[in-house]
């Protein structure tokens, strides 16, 4: 599952090496028939669908998967003067503004861009960025537990701090976790920069567990998931994704007719991943050629079973069991990425001190 666990700012001192299609890595990121990604660890691609990319370009792609999204955005900016590669891959709405205000990407219009859902499509007058995928950051729940307390499940942000969901959430620490942070997001969005607070105020009276990472809320301390029925765990309620539920299906054996897992629609906060080209690109033809493909029909349709994300692209193939068991909110939380930017670090520093002291 694409989880982007964390987004805390630690620069990395190592930087995994991967040679797509077991392509020698004989060229560096200036060879001019090899075209550098530079991603997150959740970065993944059928590799029938690279190899149809190289073919058809002449390139070799070379991946450098550089840890969590907040800890390759941040190095990428530190390097940009000398980057890793050609194209940045992976950076979200919730840390956007960091990377355009630093001049981390050069303007490129990417082919296929007018295929785009027009919701997504954003820095319209310079191109910087591209958009390549969508998910919801929401609340899951477990059917069977509320089945068995005679209980419905919370269906909202309001629902969550009712006597009756005491001591049933789990959540991750939104100074170190991307599904953290965007839950925090969520509430700042739905009650606003006087209400938010006092949500959470509400949410630590009424037991919510906060914990480092997704890892951990969700295959240690959730009891719908398949690691938190082995870890015997107690909490019925997680933060995590839309897609968690159609993940529990596919990964299964014997695949279940339902998903045992199921969101709170109301609950849920839109992330936004993008990629660009960056500034200083070594190979600049090789990287606008790549970000052609990032936004292709073949890489969009391939796309959401490999890393567990909705394509933006227009009449993009979705699997089925997305549509069943996994659907996108209808009306999710959003927030501008410069409203982000301006408050993210003190929002953070705030539910620091508000709720893990």
């Amino acid at each position: 599952m694409n989880k982007r666990t964390t987004t805390a700012v630690v620069i990395g001192l190592g930087l995994v090496t991967l040679s797509a299609c077991g392509s020698s890595d004989s060229g560096g990121a200036g060879d001019s028939k090899t075209v550098t990604l530079v991603s997150h660890d959740s970065w993944a691609v059928s590799k029938s669908v690279l190899e149809d990319f190289e073919k058809q370009s002449g390139y070799k792609v070379r991946v450098l998967k550089d840890g969590d999204a907040g800890q390759a955005v941040n190095k990428a900016i530190l390097t940009k003067d000398n980057p890793q590669g050609d194209v940045f891959f992976g950076v979200d709405n919730t840390l956007l503004s960091r990377a355009l205000d630093n001049g981390l990407f050069q303007s490129y219009e990417a082919k296929g861009a007018d295929q785009i859902v027009q919701q997504y499509r954003i820095d319209q007058d310079r191109h910087r960025v591209t958009p390549i995928d969508s998910g919801d950051i929401c609340v899951n729940y477990d059917k069977a537990y509320f089945s068995e307390h005679k209980l419905a499940p919370p269906a909202s942000f309001d629902d969550l701090i009712k006597p009756a969901y005491k001591n049933l959430l789990v959540t991750e620490n939104a100074g170190t976790s991307s599904p953290g942070l965007g839950f925090l997001l969520g509430t700042a969005a739905k009650y606003g920069d006087e209400g938010w607070q006092d949500y959470w105020k509400k949410l630590k009276a009424n037991g919510v567990k906060v914990v480092d990472g997704w890892e951990q809320a969700y295959n240690d301390e959730f009891s719908g998931s398949a690691g938190g029925k082995k870890a015997k765990a107690d909490r019925p309620l997680v933060v995590s994704y839309a897609s968690s539920p159609p993940a529990e299906v596919i990964y299964a054996d014997p695949k279940p007719k339902t998903a045992p897992t199921g969101v709170a629609s109301g609950t849920c906060f839109r992330q936004v991943e993008y990629a660009g080209l960056l500034s200083n690109a070594k190979n600049t033809k090789g990287g606008k050629a790549l970000l052609d493909f990032l936004i292709s029909s073949e890489f969009q349709d391939d796309m959401p079973l490999n890393m567990f994300v909705y394509p933006v692209r227009e009449r993009a193939q979705v699997p089925e069991e997305f549509v069943k068991f996994g659907p996108q909110a209808k009306n999710p939380e959003t927030l501008a990425p410069a409203k982000i930017a301006d408050n993210r670090d003190q929002w953070v520093k705030s539910w620091t001190s508000l709720v893990l002291k």
